[in-house]
Formats: C-alpha cells, structure tokens, sequence
C-alpha cells in the first residue's frame, strides 16, 4: 500500500513541473528584429559641407565573438535576455543581424515587450568592437563624405532596444 501511495505522490510532483514548463511557455514575451544591416550606409554625423557615414560589411560578423551577448535598453540598466540563458539568439543572415528574445522573465522586461508592441520602442543598436574597417572619402552634392566600412566585429557584447539609434537604416 504505501509503495502505491509513494508511486501516485511521484506522479503529481511530474505532472507539476510540466504545469509550470506549460505556464512558463505561455509566458514567452518574443520580439525580433535587426540590430544592424548590411550594405546600407547611415549618417552618423552631418555639420555643413561635412559628413560622416558608415556601413557594415556582410561578412563583419563571420568571426565575432557573441558568445554571452546581452538584451537591455539603451545599453545601460537591467539585462532583459541573454544567450546564456536561452532567452537571445543573435543571427547573421542574408540582410544583418537578426536578433530574437524573449522579454518576458522579469516584470520590467515584460513592460519593456509592452513599449515595443505599442510601437514606442521601434529602433535597436548593438555594443561591438571593431577589429578591421576601411575608409573612402568622396565628394557628393557639395559635401565632404568621409564612409567607414566594418569589415570585421571583434566582439559583440549587448544589443539595446533604443529610442534614438545611430544606424536608423
């Protein structure tokens, strides 16, 4: 008799658990985006005949370093996901940098998904090191253009929702 009990105690602390997995799934709070593009040069600094722009080569990110890259927002406060935990992925693909998380492990990263279902949050950036650029000077429309292409990402340490980003492309 007590061996029974002990076997249907055992079954109720299982199916527990898979309550909670269920519970925590339908928690997900998941966004996706870019975090950069590729081959689409941005403006980074414009003062009257001057301009400084950048552009990020496909291949930049074939050998960067994003082993425990972080989620936040405006690179700086609370991490929101990270690869570590399973809740960011960070992906090079055919277009940039293709990000996804799931925001919703905390209280402050669900309001975070919030903001950005609501479209007040619409714009990401990336904190990087550059390991190898190139720089073109050129003269268009009266203007002296200085462009800057990374060739190659050293590291990537965080990726930041943003309300004013550099690379706005």
């Amino acid at each position: 008799m007590k061996w029974k009990e002990k076997k249907k105690k055992k079954e109720k602390k299982r199916q527990k658990k898979l309550e909670k997995k269920r519970a925590k799934e339908e928690k997900k709070k998941m966004v996706r985006g870019y975090a950069s593009t590729f081959n689409q040069p941005y403006v980074l600094y414009s003062y009257g005949e001057n301009e400084i722009r950048e552009v990020v080569d496909p291949h930049a990110f074939d050998e960067a370093d994003m082993s425990d890259v972080i989620f936040q927002y405006n690179h700086e406060g609370r991490v929101f996901a990270r690869i570590s935990n399973n809740t960011l992925s960070v992906i090079p693909d055919n277009i940039g940098l293709a990000i996804e998380a799931d925001l919703g492990g905390t209280e402050i990263g669900r309001d975070l998904y919030e903001e950005i279902a609501g479209g007040y949050t619409t714009k990401m950036s990336y904190g990087y090191t550059v390991l190898e650029d190139f720089w073109e000077d050129t003269r268009e429309n009266d203007k002296d253009i200085s462009t800057r292409t990374i060739k190659k990402i050293g590291k990537v340490f965080d990726l930041s929702a943003v309300s004013i980003p550099a690379n706005d492309g």
